[in-house]
């Protein structure tokens, strides 16, 4: 059976790297004595899928791992360990359906420069094309991002985005907050912000979803 699981990354896990999130999971799965299910061959290892891996440095409420188990017994019995859910065995992978995340941004300090960026956000909502600078290992390159931005909008003291994620195209919410830091003609600076994943959605005839609905719990 596969197990989808959904989990928080929260306070200072959020400087925790995805292989070490990886291998936390798989320890614990070790140590709560599940029947994982194993691939075959001279290093087996555990069959584990993460969907769209989150960025150093940002949280999240909205994480998700498929897995698979040669038995289970019900996620009553689970959920102390890994509050899991379960999905047909014949769905995608969970990376493979992502459609979307949404993102909550704050401030460290509420200041003219805050203000500011709140105040562009309805102003970066008009423009046609968004373009920043994309920069890779190996090169830079001018992308417009304009159709990865879902919605954008002030909420109260921060900002509320729902951005395009997964394997068709992933927009990063750095870029959108970026792109807010050209608007006002001021230098982007990590720092000054907080970035928080809500949710991780998948698309359902044409409805945004949150990733555990694909399963029913069990």
């Amino acid at each position: 059976m596969k197990i989808r699981i959904k989990y928080s990354k929260l306070g200072n896990l959020k400087f925790i790297g995805h292989l070490d999130v990886m291998r936390y999971f798989q320890k614990e799965i070790r140590r709560a004595k599940l029947d994982i299910s194993y691939s075959k061959g001279y290093s087996p290892h555990q069959i584990i899928s993460f969907a769209a891996p989150l960025a150093l440095g940002i949280t999240s409420d909205g994480e998700y791992f498929d897995a698979e188990f040669n038995s289970v017994t019900t996620s009553a019995d689970m959920i102390e360990a890994l509050n899991a859910v379960s999905v047909d065995e014949n769905a995608k992978n969970a990376m493979s359906i992502v459609a979307a995340s949404d993102y909550e941004i704050t401030f460290r300090e509420q200041n003219d420069l805050s203000e500011k960026l709140l105040a562009s956000v309805d102003e970066l909502n008009k423009q046609d094309e968004i373009i920043v600078l994309k920069k890779t290992k190996k090169s830079e390159k001018e992308e417009n991002i304009r159709p990865g931005i879902l919605k954008l909008e002030r909420r109260g003291d921060g900002i509320y985005m729902l951005l395009q994620t997964g394997s068709v195209y992933n927009l990063k919410p750095e870029l959108v907050v970026k792109a807010l830091y050209d608007l006002c003609g001021e230098t982007y600076d990590f720092f000054r912000i907080y970035i928080h994943r809500l949710e991780t959605y998948y698309d359902k005839d044409g409805s945004l979803q949150p990733l555990y609905m694909a399963g029913e719990e069990f």
